[in-house]
Parts: structure tokens; C-alpha cells; sequence
């Protein structure tokens, strides 16, 4: 990975793990500039640690940022990539990209820091021993220490228990790490190469910050430390409970939209490990100045600028800001200087009300050309500021030498160059393929890292006095959406051209030659050149070779090849011709170029674009299917109807409209996607209407739904009661067992193995039924490691002339993957009834 831009470095490397945001800075008003001030008299950090996503405690955050005004950041170890998506189909990395995302949009609004480790969500898991085995402990827990011995937390506080509380095991597995962490950062023995940048560091004391979810009435917390975040901001105008919902409904693609609560409410805590506490988890903990030698007159002039603050002219007190600025600059190095610097010169600039914006004139450019960046400075307020000069990525600096006026604008316009061997804009986790628990990072600086630092940037040197002040903004392009208004994303670097393939896995249910439709789009003006496909060994592709030009930057050319299988046995299971990867690579002026376009589109996070390897998998299945046309109710985050297409299945959406108006009886099998009853809100309605499809002689297939405090099915489904529980088998290796072998369902057409249940990813299945109505038989059986059977992953019924089934087996995960097996039980699933 190319070293990142000097004044990226500067900002970042200095002061570790104080990313550039990449979205505008917002301007504070009053209420947040007061509240601003009083965060840099006060001292303090505290960490909280969970597992994912939407673990974290908002209001406490909340809480923590703007009442006792410290330094508060959630360590999030996965990012969630291993979970569901409820707007969209983004699965694995790109859904972890989404919340990562998600995560950056709550913390906007809660005002505490982001951060995550390399570990990969891999799904549910039962035990904090298999989350340990699968994340590699060494390697998270060197995550854990490296983000502690950055931040210098005074307070460590956890979500979850570190005692087995039959929660999901990565929940346990963070507390158990938040606790030996505790210990190792302060160990200059524990991975020593981390002191190049940071040194050891001791924190006070550890805490689980106890969510009280299964408390019971009359439980005795007379022990335990409290503290009421619940109380009314007027500066902010809400309480941090009202706040705390703004910001948890940021996870939108897990469905976490929450009401605003008023009133007190309580948190409780339990000590871990470090010093005890009696009254507050800050007991023993000096969180003022006084904790650092000669900071008196810093203090003092803090003080002052409280005092004399005045909502209407916040202006006034930015000399006496920039005295304390200078005393905090003169002090020797402590933990708090550099943290503090940036956030009282960024006050200074706020009280002001000064911008400095940086927008390119396109979002993309390619490595080695130039984009021109307007940049705009204005001073709103009488103080007295200038603009000494600006400094952006590729090492130019522009001397200005100007004071700003009141509402005088300065506007420049910049060409930057980019530099040849620049990487493609990826997540820096992305960048490298990871391993099966653990994502891998080029450099260990950006460990922790919420998101790839921008490409470019410009530095703004202002001067006030005798004071120089400088800060960093990332290069955004801005435009004009017709609905939204101003909208902004982040700066691409992109490859001259992209090929990207219509699909990522191809099936191959018979030996016929299939066609792959291929999109080139060009990252710069007139570019040309030829596509050749790396082809695996016995497949055959046609055309070998292909010339294109394309003369305008972003113009799209598509193609089509043909892909004919290797003449080898077609699958069963994971063996056979499985895992074949066909590269597509497009020779640009002498260089190879294997890059596809991914763009990751929602209204609520900026546009996130991603360049990975460009290449598809070719994946043999012996495949027998009797029945072809089939109806299908899309859930949310659901390609399976894509995935039934591609081997050969005639499949029609079936939304509100043709579920009222149309015949089913032209379907010869209808499938429900996964949590369709739970997200659409009419398919009760439709409910006879499906099980009159049945009993005339259809086949009703329903995936997953989910029963938990999220969202509930409705109790009728099927023909007959069956009951959905939270059961799941997570190792997607447990052992499947045939409880009925003679069943059709595994018999017929195609006739199933223990091979067809090989190679499956993440898990086997979720919310399972635990309880039915004898009418069901249920075929499969499978558990996990120390636990009993579980029938409930697939039901079957007869009903009338026609078949009902349910099934909580992952094939939404597995039909995307192209895993065989399970592409040979879902179309014996099809087949089955009339």
C-alpha cells in the first residue's frame, strides 16, 4: 500500500487514532459551542467495548461527550458484516461496510469517536471459545491494546459480561478481552513494537456497564454504581436519551429505528478489575487540569472564556482561546495536549464561525491525472483571522497572506496531482484478503480505524494574533440532489477502466455453455485497450479476446462472453468442479488491470464505492429440477430468486399488487424470501389466498422469519400451527443427520448425501421451529457442538392436493455463495407436492 499524503500523516500518525472524518465539518451553533468549551476544560477518556454494531449504549455515550463533557469512543470489535440486512442486499464485507458507515452517522450525532479491530463477524456464535479460536485471540487482543494504549482511557467500560450469560459468544468474548487488555496495555513486554508509536498504558478500572435485560423485580442493586443519564440539555435542547435515539436509529439496515425516551433512567455497573470505586466509576480520577503539571494559566484562561462567553457574539472570546492555545502549546508533551490542540483550535474557528472547504470538480479521478479542487474560506464573525496559506496531498502549498474579513469570500481553484502508483479506493480492511476470523490491514497505524482515510486532502494554515492554527479537511464532492438538496461524497480513485461481471458466481447445472454479460466503464477520457479472461484450466471462454474504447470518462460499454465448463463430474457437494475463478483483466497502455465497480448506495451514509478484484467463481452442480415456474415473495436482503434464475428456473416477483389481483395456480411453486412476514406488513392479508394455493396443488415454500424483540411473525404461516424460535446451528460444518431418509425432500430428483451439505458458509441455519403440529414431518436434525438435536431447520407438510414447507436453513446464504448441495436440496424442495 502506497504511504498516505503528508498532511494525512501529519494529522493522523501524530496524534494515532484521530481519523479525518470523511463528510464536511459541521458548524456548531451556541449551545454546542458552549458545550464545546467545556469539553476541552475537562479532562478524561473513557472507552466502551461491545461486539457489533448497535451494541453500544447511546445514551451513556451520549451522556458522557455532552454532560460531563470528557472524551468518550466505542470500540466496536466486528462490524457487524456477519449479520442481516434490512434495506438492501449487501451481504458480508460490503453490509460491514454499510454499518461501519451506520456506526459514523451515530456518532455524528452522540459526539463520541469511533473505532473497530480487524475481527471478522462470522455469524452467531454460541461459546466465547469458538469466537476466540475463530478471531485468533492474540490478534484481537493486540487490537484491544493498541486502540487502549492511543486513547489512554482513564475508564474501560464493557457492554456484556464476561461471565457466560447465554448471550451470543462474541458478546462474551469482548468483555473477556476488555479485561486481560486492561492488563496488557500497561505490560511493555506485550507486543513491544507497538511502543514505536505509542507507550504502555494503565487505565483506573474496568467496568460492565449492566444493561439490566433480564433483571426481575426486588433484584438488590444497592451494590452496585449508578449514574442518571436522563436528564434535559437545554443547550443541545433534549435530553440524552431523546439523543441517544436519534443516534441508535442510524442502524438502519438493522431494522433499530427507536421512540425517544424522556424521564431519568439509570445505568448500573459492575466492577472488572482495577482500583474500586465507591460513589462514581470516576472515583480517584482528577478530571480537570490539575492532573497536569503547569497548567494553571491554561486553566485559568479556559475559565475566562466561559465566563465571558456570549451566545450572540461567541467571537469575542477567540483571543483569549488563542492564549490558551499558546500556553497548551508550550507545554511539554502529556497525553492530553495533541487531543486538546486540535479541539480548541477547532473551537477557535467554531466561535468564529469560520469554514474552510475543500470540493473537487468530479468525485473520481485515476492515478497519475490531475482534478482541479475549489477551495473556500470565509470569516463570519469580526474576529480578526487570515489565511496564511493552503497545503494539499501532492506536496503543493498556495501562499495567500490574507486577513478575512467579515463575510468576504476566498475562492481558489487547484489542479492536484495523484500520483501514479496510488492505490484504488477499498476499505483499507478490504485491501487484502482475509483470513476466515480476521480481517488483515496493510499498516499497523490504521488498525482501528473506522474508515480509509481520504485520498485527498487540503491543510488550511489560518493566523489570528501571533497564533498559527491549522486544520486538515478531506476533498468531498458536493452536488445538488433535486430532493435531499446539498449532498456530498467521498473522493474516488479509481482504475482507467473497471470490468465488472453481472454476477459473481456462475452455476453450471448442466455441461451447456453459458453467457456472462461484462461492464466496462471507464475511469478516465478515451481510454482503450483488450479484454482477456484469465481462464481456469479446462473451462473455455469465448470470445479469448476483446478490444474496446471508450472515449469519455464514466462511459459504459457492455459485452458479453461465453463460459463453457470444464468436461469434469458436476458436483454434488463441494468437490468436482467447484471454486473455479475466472479473472477478468483488461490490458490499458502495457498495464493489467483486474479491478470490478462496486457502489454501496443508501440515503442515510454517503456513497461508498469499492474497486475489488474482478472475477467470478464457476461453480458445477449435477442438478435435476422437475418443477420450473416458480413465484417468488422477495423479504428484505434476499437474492435468492437471482440465484434460482441463473440455473434455469422461470421465477416472477410476486409483489402486493399480484398477490391480490393474480392466479397462482400459474405457479408451480411459490417461495417466500427471508423475514417477508416480518417486513410485510400484508402478507397476513394474503394468507388464505397462499394457503387455497396449496390445498389446489401448489408448493409453498417459506425461508426464515424471525421471532425475537426486533420484529415477530405473524402465528399463522403455514397450513398448521409451528412455533419459531431463536434456535440456530451456527458451525456451518455440524453434522446433518436424516431423520426420515426416505423422504421425497431428500430423495427426489435428486438424491442427497452427507457431500451435499459440505462446503456450506457461516452457519446452517436460524430460527428454526420449535414446536409444530403433527401434520409436520421434519426430515433433518443437526445441532452444535454440546448441544442436542434440533429438528426444526426444515418442516414438510401435505396440505389438500398441495405441499407447505418452512425452513430456517440459510440458503439465502448459500444459494449466493454457489454452494451445490444446498442448490440440490432447495430444488428438491421445489419439486416436492403434486
Amino acid at each position: 500500500m502506497r504511504p498516505l499524503s503528508l498532511a494525512t500523516t501529519t494529522l493522523m500518525f501524530l496524534v494515532p487514532l484521530q481519523a479525518i472524518a470523511v463528510r464536511p465539518p459541521k458548524q456548531p451553533h451556541a449551545g454546542e459551542l458552549l458545550r464545546d468549551l467545556d469539553r476541552t476544560i475537562a479532562l478524561g477518556t473513557v472507552l466502551y467495548v461491545a461486539a457489533h454494531p448497535d451494541d453500544e449504549n447511546t445514551r451513556l455515550l451520549a451522556y458522557l461527550v455532552n454532560e460531563k463533557h470528557l472524551r468518550a469512543a466505542y470500540l466496536s470489535v466486528t462490524r457487524g458484516d456477519g449479520g442481516q440486512n434490512l434495506i438492501g442486499s449487501e451481504q458480508g464485507p460490503l453490509l460491514g461496510l454499510i454499518r461501519t458507515q451506520e456506526l459514523l452517522g451515530a456518532r455524528a450525532i452522540d459526539g463520541a469517536e469511533q473505532f473497530f479491530t480487524r475481527a471478522r463477524d462470522f455469524g452467531f456464535s454460541k461459546t466465547a471459545d469458538e469466537t476466540m479460536r475463530i478471531w485468533g485471540k492474540d490478534e484481537i487482543l493486540t487490537d484491544f491494546v493498541w486502540v487502549i494504549r492511543n486513547l489512554k482511557p482513564d475508564v474501560i467500560l464493557s457492554r456484556f459480561s464476561p461471565q457466560d450469560t447465554q448471550t451470543h459468544g462474541q458478546h462474551t468474548a469482548s468483555a473477556l478481552l476488555v479485561v486481560e487488555a486492561f492488563h496488557a496495555a500497561a505490560d511493555p513486554k506485550f507486543h513491544p513494537e507497538q511502543l514505536k508509536y505509542v507507550a504502555p498504558w494503565q487505565a483506573k478500572r474496568v467496568l460492565w456497564n449492566d444493561g439490566r435485560w433480564s433483571a426481575k423485580p426486588g433484584d438488590d442493586t444497592s451494590k452496585l454504581l449508578k449514574m442518571d443519564v436522563g436528564m434535559f440539555n437545554p443547550l443541545l435542547g433534549m435530553t440524552y436519551r431523546e439523543m441517544a435515539a436519534l443516534s441508535v436509529s442510524m442502524h438502519k439496515s438493522q431494522g433499530f429505528g427507536a421512540l425517544a425516551g424522556r424521564g431519568g433512567v439509570v445505568e448500573y455497573f459492575h466492577p472488572l478489575d482495577g482500583a474500586a470505586a465507591d460513589q462514581s466509576i470516576f472515583d480517584g480520577i482528577d478530571l480537570t487540569w490539575n492532573r497536569v503539571p503547569g497548567t494553571k494559566r491554561l486553566n485559568e484562561l479556559l475559565q475566562k472564556a466561559r465566563n465571558e462567553f456570549k451566545p450572540d457574539s461567541p467571537h469575542l472570546i477567540v483571543p483569549t482561546l488563542l492564549e490558551a492555545e499558546a500556553e497548551l502549546a508550550a507545554l511539554p508533551a502529556n497525553p492530553w495536549k495533541e487531543y486538546k490542540r486540535k479541539q480548541l483550535v477547532e473551537l477557535v474557528l467554531g466561535c468564529a464561525g469560520v469554514v474552510a472547504d475543500a470540493a473537487a470538480d468530479d468525485f473520481s479521478v485515476a492515478p497519475g491525472e490531475q482534478i482541479k479542487i475549489k477551495t473556500l474560506v470565509v470569516n463570519r464573525s469580526p474576529a480578526q483571522m487570515g489565511l496564511r496559506e493552503m497545503r494539499f496531498s501532492d506536496g503543493a502549498t498556495v501562499k495567500v497572506d490574507r486577513a478575512l474579513g467579515k463575510n468576504e469570500l476566498f475562492q481558489k481553484e487547484q489542479s492536484v496531482s495523484v500520483a501514479k502508483d496510488a492505490d484504488f479506493s477499498n476499505p483499507y480492511w478490504l485491501v487484502q484478503p482475509p483470513e476466515p476470523g480476521l480481517y488483515l490491514s496493510p499498516d499497523q497505524r490504521l488498525v482501528g480505524l473506522p474508515e480509509q482515510p481520504p485520498p485527498l486532502t487540503a491543510e488550511f494554515v489560518f493566523t489570528s494574533g501571533n497564533r498559527a492554527l491549522s486544520v486538515v479537511r478531506p476533498v468531498l464532492f458536493k452536488w445538488t440532489d433535486p430532493v435531499a438538496g446539498e449532498r456530498f461524497r467521498p473522493m474516488e480513485i479509481v482504475p482507467p477502466v473497471a470490468v465488472t461481471p453481472s454476477a459473481t458466481v456462475l452455476m453450471f447445472p448442466d455441461h451447456n455453455a453459458k453467457e456472462l454479460r461484462l461492464v466496462l466503464k471507464a475511469g478516465v477520457g478515451s481510454v482503450e485497450g483488450v479484454l482477456r479472461p484469465d481462464v481456469p484450466a479446462g473451462w473455455k471462454v469465448e470470445p479469448s479476446s476483446l478490444p474496446f474504447r471508450l472515449e469519455k470518462k464514466g462511459a459504459e460499454q457492455e459485452v458479453t462472453i461465453r463460459v463453457a465448463p470444464a468436461p469434469t463430474k458436476l458436483s454434488q457437494g463441494q468437490g468436482g468442479s467447484s471454486g473455479s475463478n475466472l479473472r477478468l483483466v483488461a490490458e490499458v497502455n502495457g498495464h493489467k488491470v483486474s479491478r470490478s465497480f462496486v457502489q454501496v448506495d443508501h440515503p442515510h451514509i454517503p456513497i461508498q464505492t469499492l474497486f475489488p478484484e474482478s472475477q467470478v467463481r464457476l461453480v458445477g452442480v449435477d442438478l435435476k429440477k422437475r418443477k420450473t415456474q416458480v413465484g417468488y415473495i422477495p423479504g428484505p436482503g434476499d437474492e435468492v430468486a437471482a440465484a434460482l434464475r441463473q440455473v434455469g428456473y422461470q421465477v416472477t416477483i410476486l409483489n402486493d399488487e399480484a398477490l391480490s389481483k393474480e392466479p397462482l395456480s400459474q405457479y408451480q411453486a411459490i417461495v417466500v424470501g427471508v423475514r417477508a412476514f416480518n417486513a410485510n406488513e400484508r402478507l397476513p392479508f394474503h394468507h388464505k389466498k397462499l394457503m387455497d394455493y396449496v390445498a389446489g396443488g401448489g408448493t409453498l415454500i417459506a425461508q426464515y422469519n424471525t421471532s425475537n424483540f426486533v420484529s415477530k411473525a405473524p402465528t399463522e404461516i403455514g397450513p398448521y400451527a409451528f412455533e419459531i424460535s431463536r434456535d440456530r446451528v451456527t458451525d456451518e460444518t455440524a453434522e446433518v443427520t436424516f431423520e426420515v431418509p426416505s423422504h421425497p425432500v431428500l430423495q427426489s430428483p435428486n438424491k442427497l448425501s452427507e457431500s451435499d451439505f459440505e462446503g456450506w458458509v457461516q452457519e446452517r441455519g436460524l430460527y428454526f421451529a420449535d414446536k409444530w403440529d403433527p401434520h409436520y414431518q421434519a426430515p433433518l436434525s443437526m445441532h452444535d457442538p454440546g448441544e442436542p438435536e434440533k429438528k426444526g431447520g426444515l418442516l414438510v407438510t401435505r396440505f389438500g392436493k398441495g405441499a407447505f414447507i418452512y425452513t430456517g436453513l440459510a440458503f439465502f446464504r448459500q444459494l449466493p455463495a454457489g454452494v451445490p448441495g444446498a442448490y440440490r436440496l432447495f430444488a428438491n424442495l421445489i419439486a416436492y407436492g403434486k
